[in-house]
């Protein structure tokens, strides 16, 4: 009993001591809440007032988890992010007891399912289409479904193997982001698109001006297939990359040609880049110096200057022309963006797409300019659409890191990531295991182009280029669907007088 009683003195001294700690805290917090001057909430509320911030913190999670319904998040729902979790398994992806999705939202797309559509025998695999047919090396693409641009340094070193690895493993593409070509892109041995931002990274010299030798260097790897200039990004058009200096290694600044230890800042522009003139010239020179396919990657403000570009394109001659040109929605992502560009600044792709695929084909273009399309495709919906209104490929960013796990977490410019895709923290970067992870990648890819293929067939085509835009239809206001051809209808080549802008 004494050894008993002894236990009981010493587990109530104990508790006494946390109670007294406890209480020391709350009074010094109460006084460092009752005369700070920068939070009225706590100083009138002092302590109490705290669990506010607490509770705004744990609410974007409780919501994600337990109170949001399938279709209802943004970005992106949980709908669509477990379509690619399930996809990334290559165990198949089929659903049970009918859609969730709530087809009479204006703006929604419906396939034209076909009468009569192709038997199994007739089924045929996307070909490969050649981009930059003027060039001494042009580019025979494989895939109409590949990885947009996302840099080294503004996601983590594993996740950059993962992606080259299941790119590799996929036979996609994989664009470098405009920071710059690192080792890591390389492992896998996939086709590389090397981006060109504002700031030149990974191709400039010490002033920040292109470097042709740098260039050279660049296109000598026999990965690199593609250059793309980075006029604009759907999340921040009119303002440069941001990169935080928490991100910056020695190894991230050598890559890039960036001072360490300090925030990575773009500029909004090309400086050398004024006019559509301008761009064209640069994209000739870029073109000759390395050999291989030049296009330029936007965001589209208005569609009505852009008929500047394709009078200028005409004029100089075909030869001349941009070998792709990549649009960008004004919904697509970042991992760092001042919140009125992401929600205000760049017409959303399902209309500039439009738009500009328009332009190409009324003057004459169709076989010379590739479009490639980017922002929130993450779904085979989203990709047979594209492809439907008349992009050649589509890419994906966001898509691709919810195939390497991530989570929606919404930290990308924190470097605090908890699956390890957007964080340089050695601890976060663990939970990456590129081993698991390129396989995710790569299961997803082959899954997104079966079912775009699906749908392909389902509307009468035996392959998903073949689809046109009387394959779809838009649900309108009144609650009726309407073609797609008859919205945005198609023009013969040359027709320049008669542009739908």
């Amino acid at each position: 009993m004494g050894f008993v009683g002894t236990a009981v003195e010493y587990l109530a001294l104990v508790f006494l001591v946390v109670i007294g700690f406890a209480a020391l805290a709350v009074l010094v917090l109460f006084f460092l809440d009752r005369f700070q001057t920068q939070d009225a909430i706590r100083r009138n509320y002092p302590v109490i007032g705290r669990f506010r911030y607490l509770f705004s913190t744990l609410g974007e999670f409780f919501r994600q988890y337990f109170f949001a319904m399938d279709r209802e998040e943004m970005p992106f729902n949980r709908a669509q992010r477990d379509w690619v979790y399930h996809s990334t398994t290559g165990q198949g992806n089929t659903v049970a007891f009918g859609s969730t999705r709530n087809i009479s939202i204006p703006g929604t797309p419906i396939f034209v399912n076909s009468a009569f559509p192709p038997l199994d025998d007739q089924f045929a695999a996307t070909k490969p289409l050649v981009i930059g047919p003027y060039c001494k090396q042009p580019y025979d693409a494989p895939s109409i479904f590949n990885i947009s641009g996302m840099s080294y340094g503004a996601i983590s070193r594993p996740a950059v193997e993962a992606l080259s690895r299941g790119a590799g493993k996929a036979n996609i593409w994989m664009n470098t982001g405009e920071g710059g070509l690192s080792p890591y892109h390389l492992t896998g041995g996939c086709d590389i698109v090397f981006q060109i931002g504002t700031a030149k990274y990974g191709v400039r010299d010490e002033d920040g001006n292109l470097s042709d030798d740098k260039l050279r260097e660049i296109a000598a790897k026999p990965q690199v297939k593609m250059f793309e200039l980075k006029i604009a990004q759907g999340a921040k058009p009119g303002k440069g990359g941001i990169l935080p200096k928490e991100k910056i290694n020695a190894e991230i600044a050598r890559i890039r040609g960036i001072p360490e230890g300090q925030d990575s800042l773009s500029p909004n522009r090309h400086p050398d880049i004024r006019s559509f003139g301008e761009l064209l010239d640069q994209i000739g020179h870029i073109r000759r110096v390395t050999g291989k396919p030049v296009g330029f990657k936007t965001v589209i403000g208005s569609s009505d200057s852009y008929a500047s570009l394709f009078e200028q394109i005409l004029e100089r001659g075909a030869v001349h022309a941009p070998d792709f040109i990549t649009i960008d929605g004004g919904e697509g992502g970042t991992g760092a963006a001042p919140m009125p560009l992401i929600d205000l600044v760049g017409m959303p792709l399902r209309e500039a797409l439009l738009r500009i695929v328009d332009l190409r084909d009324r003057f004459g273009l169709h076989d010379r300019i590739r479009i490639v399309a980017s922002g929130k495709l993450v779904n085979p919906s989203d990709v047979a659409w594209a492809i439907a209104a008349g992009a050649d490929f589509v890419t994906t960013a966001r898509g691709f890191m919810f195939s390497l796990g991530c989570i929606q977490a919404l930290k990308c410019n924190k470097n605090t990531c908890p699956t390890g895709i957007t964080t340089h923290q050695k601890h976060l970067q663990r939970g990456l295991v590129v081993e698991q992870k390129y396989e995710r990648v790569a299961n997803y890819a082959k899954q997104m182009i079966k079912e775009v293929e699906t749908i392909a067939h389902s509307v009468g085509v035996n392959e998903p280029r073949k689809m046109r835009r009387s394959h779809v239809r838009v649900v309108q206001d009144n609650g009726e669907s309407v073609l797609l051809s008859k919205l945005r209808p198609n023009t013969d080549a040359g027709d320049v007088n008669k542009l739908h802008l």
